[in-house]
């Protein structure tokens, strides 16, 4: 049995714990200093204040200052940290990787870079690796629908393992997978990442047709399930067009890493309650205010490749009128003047269509 090292005691990096525990590896759970207060409560019991249950017997708890020591012989290392997470991660874990020990994250994003190039988190940490660790750390990634909530509870979860190299990945599949964690692979990396990252984006959008039925209140037994669909699809497609844009295969989006992630997304959690608030008419500002101190990566995501799309159609890759739903959700981010949705934009010739 290996040695695996999770950094980061979030709720996803948490809850990788029980497929591996229940395998019969060493799990070390890894806290980030904005961690402490659950490592000290794993110490104390083993229960995990955000999960709500205790952790799997024999889990090894570590706190920031410790790093150096859990992954000492470690065999895989999990990076369960945020999007928000990553430079912290660079820069106090990178430099004590070994080469050759692959690593899995669990974190979505995307960076925009000055010329409208997307890069996705497990090539921006490679790249700010130190140069004696550049092209010998194996850098991989999990998409798909998964709710930390309910893989430690074990239910039945498929998921796919992204990264650039096969026998790694078989690797990967082996130490993860168990009768209710069902682990697909992809080399795919980067459109397997796009895929998951933007999902978080477009859940925001479907978000929108919730807040607007609380808002409008109750008419007969008639629900706001048709708008919701509409926009769920229009995510679909808008995620097919940037795959397409970035030379990646756009059937990912039927798959989990697409579709499957962006539906689970939007049954609860950060990004549908600020896309309830905004579709109630409160502005980006005040929603803002009323969940602060929450980790709102959908806005990052939206933000950064709406800043990237004008860049991408200058040199002729892509036209924000194929976007019409991501252009929309930022313009609500901008806290501009709220407009009806753009309902005549999407699917059609006008949002640059396909039927």
């Amino acid at each position: 049995m290996g040695v695996i090292t999770i950094v980061g005691a979030g709720m996803m990096g948490s809850a990788l714990s029980w497929p591996l525990a229940d395998n019969g590896h060493t799990v070390r759970l890894v806290g980030t200093p904005l961690d402490r207060e659950i490592i000290a409560s794993l110490r104390k019991d083993g229960f995990h204040p955000k999960l709500q249950r205790r952790l799997p017997a024999g889990v090894e708890f570590y706190d920031d200052q410790q790093v150096a020591q859990a992954l000492k012989g470690a065999d895989i290392v999990g990076s369960g940290v945020s999007s928000f997470g990553v430079d912290w991660f660079a820069s106090e874990v990178g430099p004590l990787l070994s080469p050759g020990v692959p690593v899995i994250a669990v974190t979505k994003g995307l960076v925009d870079e000055p010329d409208g190039r997307l890069v996705i988190l497990p090539d921006l940490l490679e790249s700010r690796l130190p140069p004696s660790l550049k092209g010998k750390i194996p850098m991989n990634a999990i998409g798909g629908p998964c709710i930390a909530h309910e893989l430690a509870a074990r239910r039945q979860t498929a998921v796919v393992f992204c990264g650039r190299d096969k026998v790694t990945l078989s690797g990967l599949k082996g130490t993860f997978s168990t009768p209710y964690y069902h682990v697909e692979v992809s080399t795919d990396l980067v459109g397997v990442e796009v895929a998951a990252a933007l999902k978080n984006g477009y859940a925001l959008g479907v978000g929108l047709a919730v807040g607007l039925m609380e808002q409008a209140g109750p008419d007969g037994l008639a629900a706001m399930y048709n708008p919701q669909a509409a926009l769920f699809a229009q995510g679909c497609l808008e995620m097919r067009r940037m795959l397409e844009v970035m030379g990646r295969d756009p059937a990912l989006v039927s798959w989990l890493p697409g579709a499957g992630d962006l539906y689970v997304t939007v049954f609860g959690g950060r990004t549908v309650r600020l896309g309830k608030l905004l579709g109630q008419g409160v502005s980006f500002k005040e929603a803002r205010r009323r969940m602060a101190g929450e980790t709102l990566e959908s806005v990052e995501i939206i933000s950064r490749v709406a800043r990237a799309l004008p860049r991408l159609e200058v040199r002729g890759l892509a036209r924000q009128a194929d976007f019409p739903l991501l252009c929309y959700l930022n313009a609500l981010l901008q806290d501009e003047n709220p407009t009806p949705i753009p309902w005549e934009l999407f699917f059609g010739e006008a949002g640059g269509g396909e039927h």
